[in-house]
């Protein structure tokens, strides 16, 4: 995909209006025919100028007004439908001049709010207090008949744009000598597609505060080295993403010359401040360059009301069902980039005061620092700050679970600009579930474990574990926080892969739980092993839910440091596992600090439906302590091959049973599928 730009309207609709005889009808004849009509009828008929034929490549379709032919309501109605009014009043006659104020601009105005026109909505918005921006269509004032005399009446015009800021641009012209003919339609069009209003406020030559916020947006974008300076690399990027070419060596010092002689601080060592790269475009406005600007504004997302356009923010992106979304390679590195620019001392993680400043570019943070990220993702266990590492899980963590708000917000903090593409390259669909159940193997590398069991049981602890190094810093850690999601990375079989962990609670065992809550690539049913009355809630959870299903199960029994009780239920955890084919229950607990819970998650939920690879896990593990347990006895650094060859003996020994285990719970598997 190529360059991507906020798009702007498609046609536009220009309205001739003014009193008799001051030469509407004229000016749109002599245009269309490029010579003055000798005879003119009452009204012309509406034309459509083809996009090849107009500066801007746009449809532009022309409508005269007659108030011979025409009534009040169909001049109401042509109006709302006009993007831009056309009021042309008559240089020779001051009358028509000043009908400008008395009549047609309060005219203009009514129309387009009809509150104001004396209407029932004036009385409807009254009791519901309803406030409501007026709707200011854009105006340009047209003085025909110039060839007629020898001044100018652009003093009272410009008197008049004084008074309304609607008023995009004013000229004179003439039908009959065809001056500035073409140059009057091309301001009208100019108008609608680079309107001035959004951008500047006449009175005070200043830019809009909307205007100032947009730009002020884009120049942190664009300020790679986070200075708050754009260097003549910076400067020559901006200039190719928003017009596709090179900013000259000579063109680039004129510019730094006109800021400098005009804002004393708007260069620092030879690069562009903030209040350079504003003055600059004031400039682009004051001098009629509106277009520049909006290229600008257009090709960073936002629309003719200075807000991002829907279309920037949302591209369509399409997941079949069972399909789920993760960050691509390119989107992964555009983070990384972003973190390091925004991590200002180098340390490896942000501070709060980083966090905010990354965001500055967002309406607002996608998360809150203190009660989401730093409770759902690994961090500096130091300091307290938010890692690389936690940061790239907390971004994969809103892309399965929120894709729409990771595009919204890759558009916000400027991918699209410095990719050159839309979030679309960010964003990788995996392949559908069914697909990996029949092939018994994921790709993918996020997966997503729903922890459910009573509240009380542990399970928030055990989510809470899986982000810290040391888990004996949460024992008997009340967790006041209510944070649902739990990312961080393990490996399986050598590969990199995300797990998170979703908490729900069961009050009641016989609660229903949600489809949502129910789906997912792998299930972790808790129970408290000290709590007699904990097995139950998992035990009728599996039976409704999963006992049918092709999700993959883990039953764990949390507080094994503790006395384990015996279940008041029909079986005991690892009777019940045995008849349903399950591997036997898992026996947890933060004092002994053990990780391998959270690899044989993401491995069940890498194999779906594939028993051998879990139990393959479980050799391992096997072998692993009968060698530890045994092969001391031996004498690791012994030298008598003798020993060595009895240990050999006990390692095939070791290595059988294991096979054996592992052709007996294949088959277990197979026959319970």
């Amino acid at each position: 995909m190529g360059q991507y730009t906020a798009s702007q309207r498609k046609n536009v609709r220009i309205l001739l209006v003014g009193d008799a005889g001051v030469g509407k009808t004229s000016l749109i004849l002599s245009l269309v025919s490029e010579e003055y009509p000798e005879e003119v009828p009452p009204r012309a008929e509406e034309i459509t100028i083809p996009a090849n034929v107009t500066p801007e490549q746009v449809p532009t379709s022309i409508v005269d007004f007659s108030t011979v032919e025409q009534s009040e309501d169909a001049l109401a109605a042509e109006i709302n439908k006009a993007h831009v009014v056309c009021i042309v009043y008559a240089v020779d006659d001051d009358d028509t001049l000043d009908r400008i104020t008395s009549h047609w601009l309060p005219l203009v105005r009514a129309k387009c709010n009809p509150s104001l026109d004396g209407d029932g909505d004036a009385e409807a918005e009254a009791e519901g207090d309803i406030q409501r921006e007026p709707i200011r269509k854009p105006i340009v004032l047209v003085g025909n008949k110039i060839d007629l005399i020898e001044y100018s009446t652009m003093d009272s015009v410009l008197a008049i744009m004084e008074d309304y800021p609607e008023i995009e641009s004013c000229v004179e012209c003439s039908a009959k000598t065809l001056h500035n003919i073409s140059e009057m339609f091309y301001y009208a069009q100019k108008a609608v597609l680079h309107p001035t209003s959004p951008l500047y406020m006449m009175e005070e030559q200043e830019l809009t505060s909307a205007c100032k916020k947009s730009l002020v947006r884009i120049f942190k974008i664009c300020d790679i080295d986070g200075d708050n300076l754009l260097n003549d690399y910076e400067l020559n990027l901006f200039q190719r993403r928003c017009f596709n070419t090179p900013l000259q060596p000579q063109i680039l010092d004129e510019v730094k010359a006109v800021i400098q002689k005009n804002v004393p601080d708007g260069i620092y060592n030879d690069a562009v401040t903030l209040k350079g790269f504003l003055f600059l475009h004031c400039l682009f406005i004051q001098r009629g360059r509106n277009e520049t600007t909006w290229a600008v504004l257009r090709r960073f997302g936002y629309n003719d009301h200075l807000e991002m356009c829907q279309e920037y923010l949302r591209p369509p992106l399409k997941i079949p069902p069972g399909s789920s979304t993760e960050l691509s390679h390119r989107g992964q590195q555009f983070l990384i980039a972003v973190f390091e620019r925004y991590d200002r001392d180098g340390d490896g993680a942000l501070s709060p005061e980083e966090h905010k400043m990354l965001f500055s570019t967002c309406p607002a943070a996608p998360w809150s620092y203190s009660t989401d990220i730093r409770k759902s993702c690994p961090i500096n266990e130091t300091t307290g700050w938010v890692t690389l590492h936690g940061w790239l899980c907390r971004w994969t963590l809103m892309t399965l679970i929120d894709v729409v708000k990771t595009m919204e917000y890759l558009a916000y903090l400027g991918f699209n600009v410095h990719e050159n593409d839309s979030q679309l390259a960010a964003i990788h669909v995996t392949r559908e579930r069914r697909i990996d159940l029949a092939k018994r193997q994921s790709s993918r590398s996020v997966y997503k474990c729903h922890v459910i069991g009573p509240k009380g049981s542990g399970k928030t602890g055990m989510c809470r574990g899986f982000l810290v190094e040391d888990m004996h810093k949460l024992i008997g850690k009340e967790f006041k926080t209510n944070v649902v999601h739990c990312i961080n990375s393990v490996q399986v079989y050598g590969q990199e892969k995300h797990l998170i962990l979703r908490d729900i609670d069961v009050r009641h065992a016989l609660d229903p739980l949600q489809p949502q809550e129910v789906n997912c690539d792998v299930a972790c049913l808790v129970y408290d092993s000290s709590n007699p009355r904990s097995f139950e809630y998992v035990a009728r959870i599996y039976i409704k839910y999963y006992a049918e299903s092709k999700i993959p199960v883990m039953i764990v029994g949390t507080k094994s440091d503790m006395d384990e009780r015996r279940q008041d239920y029909l079986m005991q955890p690892s009777e019940f596992c045995d008849k349903y084919k399950l591997l036997p229950p898992h026996l947890f607990s933060l004092k002994t600090n053990k990780k391998e819970l959270y690899t044989k998650l993401a491995t069940m939920a890498a194999f779906p439906r594939f028993q051998a690879a879990w139990i393959l896990f479980y050799k391992h593990r096997l072998v692993q302590l009968w060698e530890s347990a045994h092969l001391r006895q031996f004498g690791l650094m012994t030298e008598d091959p003798k020993l060595w060859w009895k240990a050999g003996l006990g390692v095939a020994a070791a290595t059988m049973l294991g096979f054996i285990v592992l052709k007996t719970l294949s088959a277990a598997g197979a026959h319970s599928r």
